[in-house]
């Protein structure tokens, strides 16, 4: 590896950079070859390259050349002024630190999420090299508006004309925004990131969107993507300041609390209706937002599963600890989630709920917030309603580690081996998902989808199925023509994904297999409304909607008249049965008929057989 660097970069002695011309106070601009050489960055650059699993041809125009035009750029700016890598140079040790981090974190991933793995084959090189790039340019706007740099002359340089030429000095702004260096990242990236990689990775639209976000600053809308590079640059810090960057690279919640708020959010804007004077999923006082909990709670786990975010609570209890959890709720006295408390309206209407209690700050901004309820919200002190919904222990988070004083010089040499055991090169945990939260019970495959590796190629986009129009238009009344037309859309645009571990709709026999009770179950947690109307039947929600679908006649009956087929599930580490529905045409879900998935058989009267439609 060591010597791709040598021949690229023409590398000199291990000895660090000079420090410029000292008697006029300025910094000569080092050669890239230069801020690369230190046996640190060497090691660095050599374990991003054994992470990306790359020919050194194709790392060399991937990797190694933007990370040239971020040295150029950077040259021996400090990452901050008294914090973080605060020493020349700080700025190329931590872009250099967080794409390692970052890449070590994307191993755990396999992506995007909630598609085939066929697609996470064609897309994982494209994932990995955006991922690494959004690290090492998630700080680089500082550079545009945190320090004011300067020509011996006096004329003012600005990044944005390219690479420092001439001797400079440079000096923090002491009126400087805290947060518009991840604004001004759009300024620069085009400097570090080429036509041919942005034609690249702009042909995978999901990638693409989060990259942008990143770049624009915005992470709470950059998904997977933004949360790694929040965990890389923790890991980085931590490291710098003498924390711990092991804790600081663990699974991260901020993805799941921000899909929470964005949820509420959205209900609270859309559906919920607040500060009626009767009857009402919420009010809003002085100083709190109380919401029915039991309404909330079912209204905020559909919206959630309609967006396809998968790994959702199935019952309440489970939301309500995820919430406390994730300190968006303001638990009682007890530190339980629930509370219970007297309604009472201006016009003498008064009834008792079981809320939740949150700060409207978390919900609204400035004058965004509404007028507050003109009545009073009782909180009931000793609750005697044995029918109220359980209270939730409060759920404890470890704090963030203490960070210890900036270092006021360059790490040592010999650090960088702590560092790489951290990182580790050998890791041997296969890739997979991470679950934010317990996963949904649904009846699927036991066993996962093979893990699959990319080396060399830039691979080409897959093709994406366009959405059916207003298919999952959850405003429509539950019927069994709305479940199929769900299920469609879902299907088409891959928020319930086919073939899968944990599918709930397979490719059998030449047409689609609806898993059951699980298929039903979903579109009930995305519906709640279907449980008013299994009620009045006297059935569970998802068996009412089970009955809609049969009462179409879309599905194929076996010769003795039952409804449900049975495929039996082989893989690696065992056999199981799953119980389903094949439906009588695939074109009733599928525009083009995927292939049969090769570890479910149909059997019929106990026999195993590759039936096929005729």
């Amino acid at each position: 590896m060591l010597s791709l660097f040598q021949r690229k970069l023409q590398l000199p002695t291990d000895s660090p950079p000079s420090s410029g011309d000292k008697k006029k106070g300025l910094m000569r601009p080092e050669p890239v070859a230069s801020l690369l050489s230190t046996t640190r960055r060497r090691k660095l650059l050599e374990h991003i390259w054994q992470r990306t699993s790359l020919s050194r041809k194709h790392f060399a125009s991937l990797y190694l050349a933007p990370l040239q035009r971020y040295a150029a750029l950077v040259q021996q700016f400090p990452a901050s002024e008294a914090h973080h890598h605060a020493y020349p140079g700080g700025m190329l040790d931590h872009g250099l630190e967080i794409v390692a981090y970052a890449l070590k974190l994307r191993q755990s991933y396999l992506l995007p999420s909630g598609t085939t793995p066929e697609d996470q084959v064609v897309q994982a090189e494209a994932w990995t090299a955006a991922i690494a790039y959004a690290a090492l340019l998630h700080d680089i706007g500082k550079i545009a508006v945190d320090v004011h740099v300067e020509h011996a002359d006096g004329s003012t340089w600005h990044p944005w004309h390219g690479p420092l030429a001439r001797p400079y000095r440079f000096r923090y702004r002491q009126d400087r925004e805290y947060r518009l260096h991840s604004a001004a990242t759009g300024l620069l990236y085009r400097q570090v990131i080429d036509d041919e990689i942005l034609d690249w990775l702009s042909t995978f639209p999901p990638l693409w969107s989060a990259l942008l976000y990143v770049l624009a600053g915005q992470y709470e809308h950059a998904g997977v993507l933004g949360e790694l590079v929040i965990q890389a640059d923790r890991a980085s810090v931590a490291q710098a300041l003498g924390g711990d960057p092991a804790r600081a690279m663990a699974a991260p919640k901020h993805a799941l609390q921000r899909k929470l708020l964005d949820g509420l959010r959205y209900l609270l804007k859309e559906e919920l209706k607040l500060n009626q004077p009767q009857a009402s999923d919420g009010w809003l006082t002085q100083d709190s937002l109380w919401l029915v909990s039991k309404t909330v709670s079912d209204k905020l786990r559909a919206h959630l599963l309609a967006r396809g975010i998968e790994g959702i609570p199935a019952n309440n209890t489970a939301v309500f600890n995820v919430l406390q959890d994730h300190g968006m709720l303001q638990p009682t006295s007890e530190g339980k989630a629930i509370w219970r408390a007297t309604v009472r309206s201006d016009v003498g209407w008064s009834h008792t709920f079981t809320l939740l209690r949150l700060a409207p700050a978390l919900i609204w901004e400035g004058n965004d917030r509404p007028e507050p309820f003109t009545g009073t919200v009782v909180i009931e002190v000793e609750p005697n309603d044995t029918t109220a919904e359980p209270s939730i222990d409060s759920g404890e988070t470890s704090p963030v580690a203490t960070a210890a004083p900036a270092p006021s010089a360059a790490p040592a040499a010999d650090s960088i081996d702590a560092l790489l055991a951290l990182l580790g090169t050998s890791d041997t945990e296969p890739p997979s998902q991470r679950p934010e939260i317990e996963a949904l019970p649904e009846t699927g495959i036991d066993d996962p989808p093979a893990t699959f590796q990319v080396n060399d190629a830039m691979l080409a986009p897959a093709a994406v199925l366009p959405p059916t129009e207003n298919g999952g238009n959850s405003r429509e009344p539950p019927s069994g023509e709305h479940f199929m037309a769900w299920l469609r859309q879902r299907v088409q645009s891959r928020k319930l994904i086919i073939n899968d571990a944990k599918a709930l709709v397979h490719a059998v026999a030449d047409t689609a297999f609806l898993v059951s009770p699980g298929v039903f179950q979903r579109y009930a947690q995305e519906h709640p409304h279907t449980a008013t109307l299994a009620k009045q039947d006297q059935v569970s929600d998802w068996q009412w909607v089970q009955k809609r679908f049969e009462k179409l006649q879309l599905h194929r009956k076996q010769i003795n008249g039952l409804n449900i087929w049975t495929c039996e599930v082989t893989g690696p580490r065992r056999s199981r049965r799953l119980h389903g529905y094949l439906l009588a045409e695939p074109q009733h879900l599928f525009d083009e008929v995927p292939p049969n998935n090769p570890h479910l058989e149909l059997r019929t009267d106990g026999i195993c057989t590759d039936l096929t439609r005729s």
